[in-house]
């Protein structure tokens, strides 16, 4: 849900913003929502006992899935500074399954560390 709800914020984002604006924001927005589902539904974690330290850590963890996202536009962007939108849309969708997974690892191992 969190890689549909990037892809659907950047692309509406994405004309007024710039790629990597509209990356960034869309990708903060998801990573807000998906710490905070995670915190609860994922690793039943409730009430605020360690919810600033769990927000702050997956923060951490927002800027690894940003520089993998970012560089990946700036990377399509050089080679290609022509790329249509759908391609800019193909790129974000396999870097940020790449982030999501090393978000889940990194949430598991480390934020939720029990």
């Amino acid at each position: 849900m969190s890689t549909v709800g990037h892809l659907l914020l950047y692309a509406a984002l994405s004309p007024a913003l710039g790629a990597q604006a509209a990356n960034a924001l869309a990708l903060l927005l998801c990573a807000l929502a998906n710490t905070a589902a995670n915190r609860r539904l994922t690793f039943g974690h409730r009430g605020r006992g360690s919810a600033l330290c769990h927000h702050g850590k997956g923060l951490v963890v927002f800027l690894i899935g940003l520089a993998l996202t970012s560089g990946s536009l700036a990377a399509l962007h050089h080679a290609a500074p022509a790329a249509s939108h759908a391609t800019d849309l193909a790129v974000l969708l396999a870097a940020n399954l790449t982030a999501t997974v090393l978000r889940f690892l990194l949430l598991r191992a480390w934020v939720f560390r029990a």
